[in-house]
């Protein structure tokens, strides 16, 4: 029987062992595990060949690599595609335009060097709560630091630093002089990038840089590691299940596995939804079966939910696999039975086109689908459903090809040596719905691969704290209004919060204090941007996070305001007259004359004002 570690490094070494994450390996690369693929000394005088400066000037002088313009940002590509690599690198700071700036390895770029990519770095002032980190350049210029931590020593300048990162797919280990000091689940990853050096603000000189190719880990967790995520439906406990925004959600959350259910339109298009019917979670009724696609993907998903998620749609199953390719997250897809050999084989066209098959693990309670899905698309990963243990797990498990065997949590309960006989022959095992830290702990102490959640922050959070000696830091994090939306006088808007960690949260809007979870106040509102910004607290300190929404103003929003203010009704009718007709000098002597509030006048003028500007 397994048993928990208490100490931080197993948990952060646990978080990078899941074979079936991330893209397909490309074609271009022919290197066996084991193989090194890169071994460069830099004894010429010239960049080795295959080495291609994309930022700034590099050049080799002194038997090692040097870049020549510290002042901004300076990259070099090398190598080819691999997805289960250890790249190592000797780097040294020669001179820094301060203490924050840094230096480290490429890990997945376009050969160009194009945006997005993805590195690992540390400052010269590595012993900061920053000093190393894994982070990506996004496909908007901006960077995403997705985990952070500290060297047992700085940099500095003048001292050579043996850097080695270790991936498997969209998992990473981060080793400083040999000591592991950092590991990641959120490595963005492509079907074809390469590996660099990246430098700023700072020049560097490089030595010794080595590329092996390693062999994939396997499903399992070892022994002592604690349960992976997954997102039950996406992140459902905090966004409508099954939608794109759950989806998202579940990625943010640092969610190793994201769930979601996917089957067959009337017109055979796979769309995500649990339910046959679209009754539950849509505004719309009916069998999916016997509904079209545009009818499905046209009905508001979201609602039922919140207002504030109102206008999300269902989803097609090839806009969830946009959305988690090349994430930190594999998509765990539950086909919905009973499907024919053509649907289920429609499903996996989703996920083979896309070169997604290292990135997707297929499950199903229905056999029929598992045994089509084996022949159809050999190279997608399994996984059998079970409500309740088969007389014989493990044979069952052999007979139908499945890395994975996934039943309830009450029924694994009963019979807890299932988990280690499954283990033992190479095959996960990830019980489902677990919302309670209690049986979370039942369920790591029998040795679980993972666990399926509708609480996935929570989940996530709960890991870190179980290997940690200290309070974990809170997190906290802005659902909605979404970051840069647009709304009107007349939306409706709730403030949703995703914290975890945290004893208290505080929102404000533009500095004054707001309820989550109710909604905002959008008549009363200037127009133009806002500010919110939530703090959570809690025994392991303060986090902060801040989003903006712009209230925008047209006709519409002011004839709201001006229909429900209460004013006489021949007042009324003159206002929205003058303001249908574009008459805004009327309207504004009109509205004087009203009995508006003076809060009410102000706002409508205002807004007239700005409207007669257009």
């Amino acid at each position: 029987m397994r048993r928990i570690r208490s100490r931080i490094l197993a948990c952060l070494l646990a978080v990078a062992t899941v074979a079936v994450a991330g893209p397909a390996l490309s074609p271009v690369a022919v290197a066996e595990p084991g193989d090194v693929v890169v071994d460069e000394s830099f004894d010429g005088t010239a960049l080795p060949d295959g080495w291609r400066p994309v930022a700034g000037q590099w050049q080799v002088t002194g038997g090692r690599l040097v870049n020549t313009e510290p002042g901004s940002l300076s990259r070099i590509t090398f190598g080819s595609h691999l997805r289960d690599f250890r790249a190592e690198a000797t780097i040294r700071f020669e001179s820094v335009n301060n203490t924050s700036r840094w230096a480290g390895l490429v890990l997945d770029t376009d050969p160009s060097g194009a945006v997005p990519w993805s590195q690992a770095i540390m400052r010269s002032a590595s012993t900061a709560s920053n000093g190393v980190e894994f982070a990506g350049r996004t496909e908007g210029n901006t960077w995403n630091v997705t985990n952070a931590g500290a060297a047992p020593y700085d940099a500095g300048t003048g001292r050579d630093i043996r850097v080695a990162i270790e991936v498997h797919g969209s998992r990473a280990t981060w080793s400083f002089d040999g000591q592991t000091v950092l590991t990641s689940t959120q490595v963005r990853r492509s079907t074809d990038g390469v590996l660099g050096l990246i430098a700023d603000g700072a020049r560097i000189s490089v030595d010794d840089v080595k590329v092996t190719e390693l062999e994939p880990l396997p499903v399992t967790q070892p022994d002592g590691a604690l349960p992976l995520t997954v997102a039950h439906r996406g992140y459902s406990s905090v966004a409508p299940e099954n939608t794109l925004a759950a989806v998202e959600a579940g990625i943010r959350a640092g969610s190793e596995y994201v769930e979601i259910d996917a089957q067959t339109t009337a017109d055979g298009v796979p769309v995500v939804m649990h339910d046959n019917t679209v009754d539950r979670t849509t505004d719309g009724t009916g069998d999916i079966s016997k509904l079209t696609a545009d009818h499905v993907t046209g009905l508001d998903a979201g609602s039922w939910f919140s207002p504030a998620f109102a206008g999300q749609r269902v989803p097609t199953l090839g806009e969830v696999l946009d959305l988690v390719k090349g994430s930190g997250s594999t998509l765990l897809l539950e086909v919905k039975g009973p499907e024919t050999r053509a649907e289920t084989g429609g499903i996996l066209a989703e996920v083979t086109e896309r070169g997604m098959s290292e990135q997707v693990l297929l499950q199903s309670f229905d056999e029929r689908v598992l045994r089509d899905a084996r022949e159809l698309a050999p190279e997608i990963p399994l996984g059998l459903l079970r409500g309740t243990l088969d007389a014989d797990p493990l044979a069952t498990a052999r007979d139908l090809g499945v890395v994975a065997y996934n039943p309830s949590s009450a029924a694994l309960l009963t019979r807890p040596g299932t988990v280690a006989t499954l283990n033992d022959a190479g095959i996960a095992v990830m019980p489902y719905t677990i919302d309670d830290a209690g049986t979370w702990a039942r369920l790591a102490e029998i040795g679980v691969d993972a666990v399926i959640t509708n609480k996935a922050g929570e989940h996530f959070g709960w890991r870190q704290r179980a290997g940690q000696d200290t309070p974990a830091k809170p997190a906290v994090s802005l659902v909605a209004p979404a970051d840069g939306a647009q709304l009107r006088r007349y939306s409706t808007a709730v403030v949703a919060v995703d914290a975890r960690d945290a004893d208290t949260v505080t929102v404000t809007l533009d500095g004054e204090p707001v309820e989550a979870g109710a909604p905002l106040d959008l008549r009363g509102l200037a127009a133009g941007e806002h500010k919110l910004t939530a703090v959570a607290e809690g025994p392991g300190g303060t986090a902060e996070t801040s989003t903006t929404f712009d209230l925008v103003v047209d006709v519409t929003g002011v004839r709201v305001l001006v229909a429900e203010a209460g004013i006489a009704a021949h007042d009324t009718a003159t206002i929205l007259r003058h303001l249908d007709e574009g008459r805004w000098r009327l309207a504004e002597q009109a509205v004087r004359k009203a009995g508006f509030t003076d809060e009410q006048e102000a706002v409508i003028l205002a807004d007239i004002r700005t409207l007669s500007r257009r």
